[in-house]
Parts: C-alpha cells; sequence; structure tokens
C-alpha cells in the first residue's frame, strides 16, 4: 500500500519476483481494459482520468477473479488493493474462502510534495493522461481519506509494515525485504 507515486508497481515487481509470486495490480488491470476499450475499460475510463477510484464492486470482482488463476496458488502480493473498508471485507472473505491469510502489510510513505513532482515527470514520460497536478493532489486526498483507516486495521492486526519509499529502487527494496525478513521470521 502506499499513495499515488510512492513506487508501489516498481517495488511490488520485485518483492513478488524475490518470493516468486504474481504481483496483482488493480490499476494496470484497468489500464489494460482502458487501452483495449473492453466493455469494463469504457466503464473505468472516464473514473480514472477525473482522479477517482473505481467502484469496490467492480474492482473486488476482478481481484476475487484474479486471486483464483493458477499463478496465485502459492501466493500473491496486491499492488494498490485494498483501499476502502469495503475492499478489505471483501478481500477478508475471498481469503477466508481459500483458506488463505495474509502475511504482511507493507505501506510505502512519502511525502506528498515529492510525490506529485514524481508523478508529473511520469506523466511526461509515459504519456499518462490520468497525471496532472490537480488530478494528482485529489488523488492524493482521496487516497488518504480512503487508506489511512485501513492502514490503522492492519496496523491492529499486526500486519503492517511502514518501509520509506524515498530513495533509489534498489534502497527501497533493500528496506522491504529487510523490513519482511524481521515481519515473517
Amino acid at each position: 500500500m502506499g499513495p499515488p507515486g510512492v513506487g508501489k508497481g516498481t517495488q511490488a515487481c520485485g518483492v513478488a519476483a524475490h518470493f516468486g509470486i504474481p504481483a496483482i495490480s488493480t490499476g494496470e488491470i484497468f489500464r489494460y481494459h482502458v487501452k483495449n476499450q473492453t466493455p469494463l475499460g469504457q466503464q473505468v475510463s472516464a473514473i480514472m482520468s477525473s482522479g477517482g477510484y473505481v467502484p469496490d464492486e467492480i474492482t473486488n470482482a476482478i481481484v476475487a477473479e484474479r486471486l483464483r488463476l493458477d499463478d496465485a496458488a502459492q501466493g500473491w502480493l496486491l499492488d494498490g488493493y485494498p483501499r476502502t473498508a469495503g475492499q478489505v471485507e471483501a478481500l477478508d472473505a475471498t481469503m477466508q474462502a481459500s483458506g488463505e491469510h495474509l502475511d504482511a502489510v507493507i505501506s510505502l510513505t512519502a511525502e506528498t510534495d515529492l510525490l506529485v513532482s514524481r508523478l508529473l515527470k511520469r506523466a511526461e514520460i509515459e504519456g499518462r493522461a490520468d497525471d496532472n497536478a490537480e488530478t494528482i493532489r485529489h488523488r492524493m486526498a482521496v487516497y488518504h481519506d480512503a487508506t489511512d483507516p485501513l492502514l490503522a486495521t492492519y496496523a491492529e492486526r499486526g500486519l503492517l509494515v511502514e518501509v520509506d519509499g524515498i530513495g533509489s529502487i534498489d534502497e527501497v527494496s533493500e528496506r522491504i525485504t529487510h523490513a519482511l525478513s524481521v515481519k515473517l521470521s
């Protein structure tokens, strides 16, 4: 977990590769559908371009479906999900139904102004229409309003592992690996 632009996707891939499990990004799933103009893509395109979040019912169904695929049988890492209390409940129900449990919840942290700058650079490089200053700040506010209570829930459950998300990819990766080794030992 972590605010937009903190490096969740980059770090998720490395952590998932380290453990030999898939990194599952709801954002990537939605961008794929938008790019390919699927019915789902048409449904979420306007929501994403305004900086809003796709409704829980849609997101929960997509995640539950993805977790049932064969490559996730030995574990998985979710990137950017859950983001609401309803998504936490849906994930809990999905895991309970399959007899799975969470080992840890990684939260990457960073200062907002630094993340806005990072996302504006990414927008230039990748041509992402969903990344402009106004939309980014809106996404940050939405993220904190919706997600801060979830972080508190996972902290209460003893699952939260907070890691500074600022630094080189390797530095942050080392922090995550170390924090997880301590948490999982």
